[in-house]
C-alpha cells in the first residue's frame, strides 16, 4: 500500500508505536488503576448529543472514540471520520467530550469509548434518538349524545418513538381508555386510546382532553366539548298571590322548563277536569281570575322537546276570603291551654307538698300522745301524764269520755 504525505506517514508510526511503549513503560513504573466511564445519551431527533469519556488516574494513555460500526470518530483530539456534526467540545488527560449535531435516526446506536492500556479498556454510551409524536387527533362517534347513552372517542398520537401514553381527563376528573400500540417499518410506533362512557346532563359542555405523554415532548395535547341533549327540566312557580289563594283573587302560575334543545312546546291542564273557564295560557304562564273553591285540584304542564317530555304538578286550594283571620285566635287558645296546663301543673305538686307536709305532723301528734301512757291505769292517767300535761293546780283538765 503507498502511503504519501509525510502526516500520514508520522500518525501510523505513531499508532504502531503506542503499544510497545505503553508496555514498557508499564513495566518499568507501577501506577494506579485507571477507569474508563461514559453515560448513555437519549437525544431528541435534530438536536445536539454529546458523548464524554472519562478516565480517572490516566497515566497519559490515549482516548479515542469509535462510532456503532468501530470506526474511529476521535483519536485524542484529531477526527479521522470525515463527518462535520463531530465537533470536539474537550480533551485533556482526563477526558474526552465530542458533539454530534442534528441527529438522526441513523445515528442511534452504542459508542465506544477507548483507552489504550494493558490490556486495552472500554466503556459503551449508547444513543436513543427521540422521535416525538405528531398532534394528537381527537375523533367522536356521534357529535350529539343523548343523556343516558354511551358515547366513544378515540385519540391518536402517531409517529413517535419510544410509543407514546394516552391519558384521559373529562373536566378535572380522570378516565381510562384502552390503547392500542403499532409499530410501523421505520421503527416508529402510532399510539391509539379508545374511551367509552355514559353522558349525563351534566356533562354538556364539559371538555374531554387527551394528554399525550412523551419523553421528548411536554403538554402535548388535543380536547373537544361534550353535547349533550336531555329531555326538559320543569318547575311550576306562583307569581302572585303572595300567601294563601283566597276566594276572588286572582293566580298567575308560571311553568319555567329548560332542556337541550330547549322545549318545543309547553301546555297546562288539570287533572280529572278541564280547565276553569276563567284561565288564559300565555306562552308558559297560566292566568286565573276570580277564584273559587270550585277551582280547587291539580294542575300540571308538560314541556316537550325532541328527547322527551317532563312535567311538574300544582295542588290548588282556595281559601274563603277569612281564611287569614281565624289564624290569631287559633294561636290564642294554644296560649290559654298552655297557660291552664301549667297551673294544673302547679295545684297538683302544691298538693303533693301539703300531703306529705301533714302526714309528718300527724305522726309526730300520735307519738307525743303516746309518751307516758304505757304504765297508766285507765285512759284519765294516760292523759295526765302524758309529757307536756300541765302539773299546777289551776290547770284544766281534760278527760276522754
Amino acid at each position: 500500500m503507498a502511503i504519501t504525505g509525510n502526516g500520514s506517514l508520522a500518525t501510523l508510526l505513531f499508532l504502531f508505536m503506542i503499544p510497545a511503549a505503553l508496555h514498557q513503560g508499564a513495566a518499568q513504573y507501577p501506577v494506579q488503576s485507571q477507569n474508563l466511564v461514559t453515560d448513555d445519551v437519549a437525544v431528541v431527533e435534530g438536536e445536539i448529543a454529546v458523548i464524554s469519556c472519562r478516565v480517572k488516574n490516566n497515566d497519559d494513555s490515549v482516548i479515542q472514540l469509535l462510532n456503532p460500526n468501530r470506526q474511529t470518530i476521535y483519536f485524542r483530539d484529531v477526527r479521522p471520520l470525515k463527518d462535520a456534526r463531530f465537533q470536539l467540545v474537550n480533551f485533556s488527560d482526563n477526558e474526552l467530550r465530542v458533539s454530534l449535531s442534528n441527529v438522526t435516526l441513523s445515528d442511534e446506536g452504542r459508542y465506544v469509548c477507548q483507552l489504550y492500556t494493558d490490556p486495552p479498556q472500554e466503556a459503551y454510551a449508547d444513543i436513543t434518538v427521540l422521535i416525538p409524536p405528531g398532534n394528537p387527533i381527537i375523533e367522536s362517534r356521534e357529535r350529539q349524545v343523548i343523556e343516558g347513552n354511551e358515547t366513544e372517542m378515540t385519540c391518536t398520537a402517531m409517529g413517535s418513538k419510544p410509543a407514546a401514553t394516552i391519558r384521559w381527563m373529562k373536566g378535572d376528573k380522570e378516565l381510562q381508555g384502552k390503547s392500542k400500540v403499532e409499530q410501523t417499518y421505520d421503527r416508529m410506533f402510532t399510539v391509539t386510546s379508545q374511551l367509552t362512557f355514559t353522558v349525563t346532563k351534566e356533562d354538556d359542555g364539559v371538555p374531554v382532553v387527551c394528554s399525550v405523554d412523551h419523553p421528548a415532548v411536554k403538554d402535548l395535547q388535543a380536547q373537544t366539548y361534550l353535547v349533550v341533549h336531555y329531555k326538559p327540566e320543569v318547575k311550576i312557580v306562583v307569581e302572585f298571590p303572595d300567601g294563601l289563594p283566597r276566594e276572588g283573587q286572582n293566580m298567575e302560575l308560571s311553568c319555567q322548563a329548560k332542556g337541550k334543545p330547549h322545549p318545543q312546546r309547553i301546555n297546562w291542564v288539570k287533572l280529572d277536569d278541564d280547565l276553569p273557564s276563567h284561565a288564559l295560557i300565555t306562552g308558559a304562564d297560566l292566568y286565573i281570575e276570580n277564584l273559587n273553591k270550585t277551582y280547587n285540584g291539580t294542575y300540571r304542564c308538560f314541556a316537550v322537546n325532541s328527547v322527551g317530555e317532563s312535567y311538574d304538578d300544582y295542588i290548588l286550594y282556595v281559601y274563603d276570603s277569612r281564611a287569614g283571620e281565624g289564624a290569631p285566635r287559633a294561636v290564642d287558645h294554644a296560649v290559654i291551654g298552655g297557660v291552664v296546663a301549667v297551673v294544673v301543673f302547679a295545684m297538683l305538686c302544691l298538693l303533693i307538698i301539703l300531703g306529705r307536709y301533714f302526714a309528718r305532723h300527724k305522726g309526730t301528734y300520735f307519738t307525743h300522745e303516746a309518751k307516758g301512757a304505757d304504765d297508766a291505769a285507765d285512759a284519765d292517767t294516760a292523759i295526765i301524764n302524758a309529757e307536756g300535761g300541765h302539773n299546777n293546780s289551776d290547770e284544766k283538765k281534760e278527760y276522754y269520755i
